[in-house]
């Protein structure tokens, strides 16, 4: 059976360590790369590709956004990329960290599944086989701002809102414009601390103070939401799931009831402040004391500190049954509506999931979508969708 969708994925082989994706005219989508003075040297591997595993989403534990990972497999008949092959037309630019594009079309829309960097060739040949296949272990940009540091960062002043503050660290580094979506910032910091930090740590500090969100998305762009956007983002129209015909089937779903999301004590504290700690006694009775602690914050005081104390705790306190993750068979006779959620869906969507359960109980929960996997092999394509309870339950 076909794939529902067609699937493409380009190797920007160009040398030089460099952010973005410097595709030239015709031969990348415009509104997802940048034009690059020189000629770049762009492999179209999708007729071969056997495999892309892809995953993006948020650690729960953590409470952060993780970097955005694929592993995309492709047959060799040549030898074109084994990176000992002399006689490959790539030989010497199979080098670590070159561009990687991943994307799906249907119906007429081309949507992205994965855009970042290799960061390993994994070349084999099975036993008994004159092919061989490449694998491309692959990482976001999450992976090159953690390798990276800043100490003083210019333009990073006392009064830039956190979205500046980000926009900032990411021009410290040269992040394209053409792969940078900042939104608005409800926090104003103080000026930038100077201290050695890696680019993410740098970055991360911004998100919590502002409780946004940080993330690089399906196509590669560094993308920052303030705390207005997650807060506002879990009243908007939900795309329905259930087993009934009034919304989406789903293949499978995951449960969950556990103590991964309670928080009942924050304590927060910013340059030069003091500890701000906010609590609560009847979720402590309940749990026991579930606490974290930041410290070095960028807010400009310490009333702003306890507001995001209390914040965060408000909307942590409690749990309850969680419905963890729904999975997509995008071979489903019939399935647009399925296909088209699984490829457009992103983080902070809503969803809102019905699942009727063995002897006749039903739960139904509106959540956000927190994550986004794909497997797509010749014949099969599974997408998981990730959800989590709305981050941001009050507003500050």
């Amino acid at each position: 059976m076909p794939l529902p969708a067609t699937i493409s994925v380009k190797i920007n082989l160009s040398g030089g360590a460099s952010f973005g994706n410097p595709f030239i005219l015709g031969t990348s989508q415009l509104g997802f790369a940048e034009l690059a003075s020189a000629i770049p040297v762009i492999v179209d591997v999708s007729a071969s590709t056997l495999n892309i595993s892809t995953r993006r989403g948020r650690n729960i534990l953590q409470d952060n956004y993780e970097s955005g990972t694929a592993t995309i497999k492709i047959v060799d008949p040549n030898g074109d990329w084994n990176p000992q092959n002399t006689a490959s037309p790539y030989y010497g630019l199979l080098q670590p960290l070159r561009k990687i594009q991943a994307s799906a079309t249907y119906a007429g829309t081309t949507y992205g599944l994965f855009g970042g960097y290799i960061t390993e060739y994994r070349y084999t040949y099975p036993t008994g086989q004159d092919t061989g296949y490449c694998t491309f272990i692959c990482y976001d940009a999450f992976r090159l701002m953690y390798n990276s540091n800043v100490t003083t960062v210019t333009g990073g002043t006392a009064g830039q809102t956190t979205a500046q503050r980000v926009q900032s660290i990411l021009s410290m580094i040269a992040w394209p414009p053409a792969f940078t979506s900042i939104g608005t910032g409800a926090t104003t910091v103080q000026a930038d601390p100077g201290t050695t930090r890696t680019v993410l740590e740098a970055i991360q500090t911004c998100e919590f103070t502002e409780q946004g969100a940080f993330y690089i998305d399906e196509n590669g762009v560094a993308t920052f939401k303030g705390r207005q956007f997650v807060y506002d983002a879990q009243s908007a129209s939900p795309t329905v799931f259930n087993q009934t015909g009034t919304g989406i089937n789903y293949a499978g779903i995951t449960f969950a009831l556990d103590d991964k999301t309670i928080v009942n004590k924050a304590t927060v504290t910013r340059i030069g402040g003091t500890a701000q700690t906010y609590s609560d006694a009847t979720s402590i009775a309940q749990y026991f004391t579930r606490s974290i602690t930041a410290t070095d914050m960028l807010m400009q005081t310490d009333a702003n500190a306890l507001s995001l104390a209390t914040a965060y705790v408000t909307s942590r306190k409690d749990t309850s049954i969680r419905i963890e993750t729904i999975t997509l068979d995008l071979q489903t006779p019939s399935y647009a509506a399925g296909i088209t959620a699984a490829l457009s869906l992103d983080f902070f969507n809503t969803v809102d999931i019905t699942n009727e359960q063995p002897g006749g109980s039903t739960i139904q929960k509106k959540l956000q979508v927190q994550g986004i996997a794909h497997n797509i092999t010749p014949n099969t394509w599974t997408t998981t969708i990730a959800t989590q309870e709305p981050l941001l339950d009050v507003m500050y």
